[in-house]
């Protein structure tokens, strides 16, 4: 084991903007090459990992906060375990630059999230290290549980690292539950990085985690527990003291519980801590749960300062010196202005978000109203049903909620809002292809699975003004209703400051021309849609809702025309081309609908503009489509 000098950690006070020298990180090909390292080379490996993923994150852009925060656990992991016959199991994967620093990837992190470079998550495809594809959080203790059931009778070592905020989530505490009930070997790790390290956490709760996770406690309970077992009331009382022991001086007793061993808190950024503690729970038998304290951003001073902001960056240094950026208003200020101004003028109006207060627009909302503003953590499902609960009792809640974690709530969706026809607004941002953070974080389903739901309203606004007033719209619906938006810039309309509505269901004729083509438009790829009307000289209608669809708007457009064409930042199957090919075929039209959208595919990692054309959404592939179907 490693001698107990401890060197302190390095502190940046800036991004570097040059390749920094990291010679310890250059011997490092693959982790066994860490297991040769003394304790004084492991602190000045963590260091030059963490001027790596500045440097490299400076250049690329994407999250770093989080990453800052692990580099000494994710050293101490691969110093202790034999990936990748070991498995470690990341949560959300927003934490794992260091791992793939660590495991043959440090020379690509620099193309991390752009188009064929690094994805921004762990992907089993990409490498043997990465032991579980994640995305959205809370599924590490599951996965985790699942590879240690899957790996009984073998020598492999399994390993969950979870953070605090992905704690809140139902589906960590049945996978923890399910643990404790089934008692595998393998260690969670809870990185909670959302509390500073006291006095008496820092000594007195570290000094008793070593004993809790010493061989000799390990080796006294193992004999208490036989010497015990022929005396029933006397292990239950043992087993009550030892709990009552920990709960004293550690905040762990629910873990406890649950039927697991809990240690800690301890020191995330102390290597021989961390390597002492580990290095012992890992050969212990049944479910460990190590709880460790880090601070988000560690080793940049302002990321320190400022969690929120460094969570995720821009590049400092662009590599794509090309790159244009729209001069209109984000989409979720566009809705963060909007809630504000109509909670202004309804007291009713209440605000829930599962943990995007800032990604969602609505930071100052909460500040103006914050007794009507609920952060519910991560927790969709509980998003969901709380509004539920508050429209009984004739509230209007608005959620606001990336397109891809109302996934997670989807039966709350049907069973407790649509099947009882409750008054909820659901605005859902960062629909259709999102960019950078790939296919775990895109938008494309929820046209299909909204689709199919009684009820539902379905409102698909085109550019910055239609998404204010059909916000205000669907807000004044009586019952369910959903406003999806994508990520990022609109095309700078002009947006109107009252509180205007446009009514249910019912489309508008952009432009009508006389080609033998009709062009039909839902949502946010209105520009594409523009210059492929002009090109083929086609009518152009922007639908603005796909359910009620304005079934009259379209059947009088499509008389006399060859070809149908619509045009949809979703999934094809299902979505909102497959409606009007229903109505078509209800109405016995003749006419062909050629459906323009989202592939049955995932689409990989790159910019938003990238990822359009790689899905065949921009306008020389559709009128390539076009011009091969009219053939």
């Amino acid at each position: 084991m490693l001698d107990r000098i401890k060197k302190e950690m390095k502190i940046f006070t800036r991004i570097p903007s040059d390749i920094p020298e990291t010679p310890t990180l250059d011997k490092i090909d693959v982790p066994s090459d860490i297991k040769n390292l003394s304790s004084i080379q492991l602190q000045s490996l963590a260091d030059d990992v963490r001027a790596h993923l500045l440097y490299s994150v400076g250049q690329s852009g994407g999250h770093l906060g989080g990453g800052l925060g692990v580099i000494e656990l994710t050293v101490a992991l691969h110093y202790l375990y034999n990936a990748p016959e070991d498995k470690i199991v990341w949560d959300v994967g927003h934490q794992a630059y260091p791992h793939k620093i660590l495991t043959g990837r440090k020379n690509l992190l620099a193309s991390i999230r752009q188009k064929d470079g690094l994805a921004p998550f762990p992907n089993r495809a990409e490498s043997p290290f990465d032991a579980f594809g994640v995305g959205h959080s809370s599924t590490s203790i599951s996965a985790a549980l699942g590879m240690a059931i899957a790996s009984q009778g073998s020598d492999k070592k399994v390993v969950a690292v979870i953070g605090d905020g992905a704690m809140t989530a139902g589906m960590a505490f049945e996978g923890l539950a399910h643990a404790g009930h089934i008692k595998p070997n393998m260690l969670i790790i809870l990185n909670d990085n959302d509390m500073s390290i006291s006095e008496n956490v820092g000594g007195l709760n570290n000094y008793f985690s070593r004993i809790w996770a010493s061989k000799l406690y390990k080796g006294i309970r193992k004999s208490g527990k036989s010497f015990l077992e022929n005396l029933p009331q006397a292990h239950h009382i043992a087993r009550k003291v030892e709990t009552q022991m920990k709960a004293m001086v550690a905040p762990g007793s629910i873990f406890e519980e649950l039927g697991l061993n809990y240690i800690g808190p301890i020191d995330g950024h102390n290597l021989n801590e961390l390597i002492a503690v580990i290095g012992n729970l890992k050969d212990f038998d049944g479910p460990q749960f190590l709880h460790i304290i880090t601070k988000k951003g560690a080793g940049l001073a302002e990321a320190e300062a400022d969690r929120i902001e460094f969570h995720a960056i821009g590049k400092v240094q662009p590599l794509d010196q090309q790159a244009v950026t729209k001069s209109g208003p984000k989409y979720q200020d566009v809705f963060g202005d909007w809630i504000v101004d109509m909670a202004k003028v309804d007291p009713d109006l209440l605000a829930i978000t599962p943990a995007m207060r800032e990604g969602s627009g609505l930071v100052k909302f909460s500040q103006e109203f914050p007794e009507r503003f609920f952060d519910v953590a991560i927790a969709e499902q509980h998003a969901v049903t709380l509004a539920a609960g508050m429209a009984c009792e004739n509230k209007k809640p608005v959620v606001a909620i990336y397109s891809t974690f109302l996934q997670r709530a989807y039966d709350q969706l049907i069973h407790d809002v649509a099947l009882q026809n409750l008054n909820v607004l659901f605005a859902i941002d960062r629909a259709g292809l999102v960019g950078e953070d790939g296919p775990t974080h895109s938008g494309n389903y929820d046209l299909t699975y909204l689709r199919c739901i009684p009820n539902m309203v379905i409102a698909v606004p085109s550019d910055e003004d239609e998404t204010r007033k059909l916000l205000t719209s669907a807000y004044h619906y009586q019952g369910p209703a959903a406003v999806r938006y994508p990520r990022g810039a609109g095309r700078n309309a002009s947006i109107s400051k009252e509180l205007d509505s446009l009514p249910i269901g019912k489309g508008r004729v952009i432009n009508e021309r006389d080609g033998e083509v009709l062009i039909v438009n839902f949502g946010a790829l209105i520009e594409i849609a523009e210059e492929v009307a002009i090109e083929k000289n086609a009518t152009l209608l922007d639908m603005r809702f796909v359910k009620p669809m304005d079934e009259e708007l379209l059947a009088h457009h499509s008389k006399n025309k060859t070809l149908i064409v619509t045009i949809e930042d979703g999934a094809v199957a299902g979505g909102a081309g497959s409606a009007v090919s229903e109505w078509s075929q209800h109405q016995a039209i003749k006419t062909p609908v050629l459906i323009c959208g989202i592939p049955d595919t995932f689409i990989e990692h790159a910019t938003r503009t990238q990822m359009i054309k790689m899905a065949g959404l921009d306008a020389p592939s559709i009128l390539l489509k076009i011009k091969n179907y009219l053939s």
